[in-house]
């Protein structure tokens, strides 16, 4: 039991594994570089480079912009991440040298010895050689509720955690080797992926990656064929094929949620997994647990009403409270009031843990004694049990002490517990943005009522005991968590089955919590939020941790998420709108075997001033709207039908202008500026800047020489504008037909 001595430190193999938030340098550079429409986008500038003249070619320097972008605000996110994941990351206790230190996971080598106590998570492989009343939760990797009892010499796997007693273990696999190690290396790997958002913009890519192919090839084959000139036929060709591609989707949708991780580590809020921004926003049901979340962590020792004159209610609470070595906040508060008293050795330990609800502990020479919740200990019949429930009716946590050979209690206890200070205002933010509370919590039934009354939630006065409720019945436990909003003597398992069951009615949950008894719930729910003060098992499943451990950043959190969902479903409909028109006017121009209405110069003006640098500005803009479903189908409503109609503006312009690029262009841009600020809305005087300083600098671009000349302008007509106007209302009156944008 002395540990490793520093030597053998020095030679022993560490616990090195990657953070589950980062990846690395190389593997930024490589997602933001090799991808597919870099490799299409290049082919395309290199035929430009060699048959037609190098002012066609800007679109290339998207490739470049799209790669920088992309790898800043990613290595952006990946400082934020690993610097929050040191702070967050809980410290291990071991012995080395004979002597207890705290040191990183990362350090925890080979062969040490590691202590535990309740909460603690193990990080390793090992074999126990000490244990106290150890119990483990192994329910994350065998799914088995039931904690188990841990002896010497029994062995214990990583991502398992302590629910109750002490103990220590030696490490025997760390790093890679280690059973959690190599079932979450792929799993817990840094990624952008599994959302609705990515996913649907993932669709999107691979049906017009499909699209692009045969089309392209369509319209590359009718310019050759009608062209005379090769080099203008293939100019023509990568105009259509250029504004096919949404080349500033993807980026716009990884730069918004690396953004919004960034501005989460700014209020301390550590997103473990990316994916949870996303998560943050669609959230209609909030469950919280009370203790540590609705009031402020820790408790203070109240009253000691004496039951039995004759029982040493002193010394056995002075007993009770130090003989755990890690003992609960009710221990602590007890430790407050009464020292351990002389004599009392126990010989007989069991631990508190949030499924018993009670500890106990028997002396040499004084009899065993526990000390839990009183409607678990007690008889409803005694009259002690009437007492404490009149005594939590006030918001008190009430505990008794009983001594166990007579069954009897002997006093009572009351602790107290303060609501934090910004629990009021929060719950109010959630009611008034549709997100409906849920209070569960461990303790009596009439303590959670009290609480959940003086924080005016709504049904908060009528408080369910969950020892009432189905066991099995998935069904009534749903209808019964719709009609209620407080429950109280909840067990850690109950948790789960009330995330499942809310999750069956089509729910999104998020759980928040800090004890050991929320682990489960957390790694269900499909955001789990776990205070920065909680236990190192409830920090490590959450999606996001609250480091400094306030309540009232929660309104933050959830409204971050629903920045980024709102912004990325803007930025959509204008890159794809771009997409569909592209596709029709392609398909047009290729059947028809006509010259494409416009060259790439073109398409690289237009896109920058309507899609481009709006975008980036849209997709990182502040917003109050909620998250609705149906990301995709909505969005194909707006692009299909807008699309549509500016290919048909397009082409009408230019043929009524005797096939004159610049009609086209100037229709082009008309139609697409007013997309902009049509998916803008909202307008806020950013907005309208924003938007007139797009039509300035294309105003300009062709009354300029010298821009009018590198761009290949020349005059365009009021046909042309007329033709853009008609074509923008027909898109308000789709777009109000349609009902796809908010005012």
């Amino acid at each position: 039991m002395e540990g490793l001595t520093s030597a053998q430190v020095a030679a022993a193999k560490t616990n090195d594994v990657p953070r589950r938030t980062s990846r690395s340098l190389s593997a930024i550079i490589r997602a933001n570089v090799l991808t597919l429409f870099n490799l299409v986008i290049g082919v395309l500038w290199a035929l430009i480079m060699i048959f037609g003249e190098w002012q066609d070619s800007l679109f290339g320097l998207v490739i470049v912009a799209n790669a920088m972008i992309g790898i800043v605000q990613e290595l952006r996110a990946k400082r934020t991440l690993d610097r929050l994941a040191v702070v967050n990351e809980a410290p291990v206790t071991v012995r080395r040298d004979g002597r207890d230190q705290q040191i990183h996971s990362r350090h925890i080598v080979l062969g040490d010895l590691i202590l535990l106590g309740p909460g603690d998570r193990l990080l390793v492989d090992g074999e126990v050689v000490a244990a106290q009343g150890l119990e483990i939760d192994e329910s994350l990797l065998t799914g088995e509720a039931d904690p188990v009892r841990k002896q010497p010499g029994d062995q214990v796997l990583s991502g398992s955690f302590a629910v109750a007693g002490s103990g220590a273990f030696t490490a025997t696999r760390v790093g890679e080797d280690a059973y959690a190690a190599q079932l979450t290396e792929q799993a817990s790997a840094f990624s952008l992926a599994h959302s609705e958002l990515r996913d649907g913009v993932t669709k999107f890519i691979k049906y017009i990656t499909w699209l692009v192919i045969p089309i392209g090839t369509l319209l590359l084959y009718s310019q050759v064929r009608n062209d005379e000139d090769f080099g203008s036929a293939i100019t023509g060709a990568v105009a259509g094929i250029v504004t096919m591609i949404p080349e500033g989707l993807v980026l716009m949708t990884s730069i918004a949620f690396a953004v919004g991780v960034v501005r989460l580590g700014q209020r301390n809020a550590l997103v473990q997994e990316l994916p949870a921004i996303e998560g943050l926003a669609r959230v209609d049901v909030l469950c919280l647990d009370k203790t540590g979340t609705l009031t402020a962590g820790g408790m203070e020792l109240g009253e000691v009403i004496r039951l039995r004159d004759d029982a040493p209610i002193d010394d056995a609470l002075g007993a009770l409270a130090h003989v755990d070595s890690h003992p609960n906040a009710t221990a602590q508060a007890i430790q407050a009031g009464y020292a351990s008293p002389p004599g009392w050795t126990a010989t007989d330990l069991v631990p508190f843990s949030s499924a018993r609800k009670w500890s106990g502990a028997t002396f040499d020479g004084h009899g065993s004694w526990s000390l839990g919740a009183p409607d678990v200990l007690l008889s409803p019949d005694h009259q002690a049990y009437g007492t404490a429930a009149t005594l939590a009716a006030t918001g008190a946590r009430v505990i008794a002490l009983c001594r166990t050979e007579e069954n009897e209690p002997v006093a009572l206890i009351t602790l107290k517990q303060r609501i934090r200070p910004d629990a009021h205002e929060t719950l109010q933010y959630f009611a008034a943005q549709g997100v409906t509370v849920k209070v569960i919590s461990g303790d009596s039934p009439d303590a959670v009522a009290a609480i959940a009354t003086a924080l005016e939630i709504p049904g908060g006065e009528r408080a369910v005991d969950a020892r009432t409720l189905p066991p099995d019945d998935q069904e009534k436990l749903a209808e019964i968590l719709e009609d209620n909003t407080v429950f109280g003597r909840v067990t850690p398992q109950q948790k789960r089955q009330f995330v499942a069951a809310l999750q069956s009615r089509g729910h999104t949950v998020a759980m928040t919590g800090d004890g050991v008894n929320d682990v489960l719930a957390l790694k269900d729910a499909d955001l789990g939020i776990a205070m920065g003060a909680g236990s190192p098992a409830t920090k490590a499943v959450a999606q996001v941790v609250l480091l400094d451990d306030r309540f009232d950043s929660l309104p933050e959190v959830v409204a971050e998420g629903r920045r980024v969902l709102a912004n990325i479903e803007r930025v959509s409909n204008l890159f794809l709108t771009k997409t569909f028109y592209a596709i029709a006017l392609s398909l047009v121009v290729g059947v028809l075997g006509v010259m494409f209405p416009f060259a790439p110069r073109h398409s690289t003006l237009v896109n920058a001033l309507t899609i481009g640098a709006p975008a980036l500005f849209l997709a990182l803009a502040p917003t109050l709207e909620r998250a609705r479903s149906g990301f995709v189908p909505r969005v194909l409503r707006f692009a299909v039908p807008a699309g549509l109609i500016t290919a048909a503006a397009v082409m009408l312009s230019f043929w009524a202008g005797g096939g004159d690029r610049t009609s086209a262009v100037v229709t082009l841009f008309i139609v697409t500026w007013w997309i902009l600020a049509l998916v803008a809305r909202p307008l806020r005087p950013w907005k309208v800047l924003l938007i007139g300083v797009m039509a300035v600098l294309f105003a300009l671009a062709l009354a300029v020489p010298f821009t009018r000349q590198f761009f290949a302008l020349g005059a365009g007509g009021w046909a042309a504008v007329a033709i853009g106007a008609v074509a923008a209302a027909a898109i308000s009156a789709a777009v109000k037909l349609t009902g796809t944008l908010r005012a």
